[in-house]
């Protein structure tokens, strides 16, 4: 696990150094924000698409193959990239291309990377995991985004692209010597191949059906999906919302907004840490979290001064991060082990239309209620939305005949291959 830590760190600030230097570059080529925000879509257009399939790919191939194959070959985008900038034949259309080829690549490896990581700790211990993830993403961030100015400027835009080459091909070497925990392998046995049996009987089980009507069915997984998307349009989006309310009513300029920026970084760190401990996390825990971070949402939108929304800023990354860890841990842990992939997958695909939805959405409410009306607005939305789903579950009459799921060998219960954690 130390060493899949290290290795995600250099992956993780390859990759954001990169992104850095990928806007810059777009608006070199053509001058335009607009394309700029296209490149992006494009890279993300596959999430939204292909993800079941990615997250097929995962159930049926070994964890360790998988993930090194998708390393190897965002390893080889970067290169590519690298190469056409450093020879002057990089434009809009061969950018584009290479940004839709790493979006499909990505969606085999993230849940393939996700569920590796995993597969090196004990089940009771991956929240713990997922936390530690965490930490590693927001320290990757920090030094890629940190590193990208100081590449570029010594050795030009070609370098920052080769650096990200290397950091997938170190993660590439890497895997090979990891060695999953013998639970994982237990837990996983007759997951990357189905058991043997009649081929269409086997077919079905590997299927994207599956994890569809899997996730459809799970009132856990739906009620995750819904706190977590009403979250993300609504809240969240405090680079975009934060920033309006400090340049605008509070009447601060960009250093300003960069402090603020500097405590939610320092609050979604500390979130992690804290996320890391938990044991049986929730989507009890989850929601309680999240409206939480909601009316802290609205309070930070009544601040009179920037001196307290910088005290309010704080708690509200911390809930926010540790409710993003408690989130993960239960989309992670919640399917049988033969299906995570195609859950993950499932995920991806929402979860990628509500990022690419929310931010116009959240754009709208502020240009017709102001930044201070759109925090508020939106902090009572989740926090309304949350509390009213709490209600009609409370109405609702538990059911008591366990959910059946097939496995890779014969039947197990759901309650019992789930877990109970309500």
């Amino acid at each position: 696990m130390r060493w899949w830590s290290v290795a995600n760190f250099v992956s993780n600030a390859g990759t954001w150094m990169q992104l850095t230097v990928q806007n810059l570059l777009v608006l070199q080529i053509t001058g335009s924000a607009a394309a700029t925000g296209l490149s992006m879509s494009v890279q993300a257009a596959p999430a939204l698409l292909i993800s079941l399939l990615g997250g097929a790919v995962v159930d049926r191939w070994p964890r360790r193959v998988t993930a090194a194959v998708s390393q190897a070959l965002l390893g080889a985008v970067a290169f590519t990239t690298a190469l056409l900038v450093a020879v002057d034949r990089l434009d809009m259309t061969s950018l584009m291309v290479l940004a839709a080829v790493t979006g499909v690549i990505a969606t085999v490896d993230g849940p393939a990377c996700a569920l590796l990581g995993n597969d090196l700790v004990p089940e009771r211990d991956i929240p713990s995991a997922i936390g530690v993830g965490a930490l590693v993403y927001q320290a990757g961030r920090l030094a890629g985004t940190a590193m990208a100015g100081v590449t570029v400027g010594f050795l030009g835009t070609a370098a920052a692209y080769a650096a990200n080459g290397a950091s997938f091909l170190f993660v590439t070497a890497v895997i090979p010597f990891l060695r999953p925990v013998a639970e994982a392998a237990a837990r996983n046995r007759g997951g990357a191949r189905p058991a043997a049996g009649p081929s269409r009987a086997a077919g079905r089980d590997m299927s994207v059906r599956e994890g569809l009507l899997f996730f459809a069915r799970r009132p856990r997984l739906v009620a995750l999906a819904g706190v977590t998307g009403i979250s993300a349009v609504f809240g969240r989006n405090y680079g975009l919302t934060l920033a309006v309310l400090v340049t605008g009513p509070l009447a601060g300029g960009a250093g300003s907004f960069g402090t603020v920026s500097t405590v939610l970084a320092v609050g979604g760190i500390i979130g992690a840490v804290l996320g890391g401990r938990l044991r049986r996390p929730s989507v009890r825990l989850v929601g309680v979290l999240a409206a939480a971070g909601a009316l802290l949402q609205v309070v930070a939108g009544l601040s009179p001064s920037l001196a307290v929304l910088l005290v309010l800023v704080l708690p509200m990354a911390v809930v926010e991060s540790v409710s993003d860890t408690a989130g993960t841990a239960v989309l992670q842990t919640d399917p049988p082990a033969h299906l995570r992939g195609r859950v993950l997958g499932v995920w991806r695909t929402i979860s990628t239309a509500w990022n690419l939805g929310g931010p116009p959405a959240l754009g709208l409410l502020m240009e017709l209620a102001g930044a201070r009306g759109a925090l508020v607005t939106g902090g009572l939305l989740i926090a309304g939305a949350i509390g009213a789903g709490h209600l009609l579950r409370g109405r609702r009459r538990p059911a008591t005949a366990p959910v059946t799921v097939r496995a890779g060998e014969g039947e197990v219960t759901g309650r019992a291959a789930l877990g109970t954690a309500a």
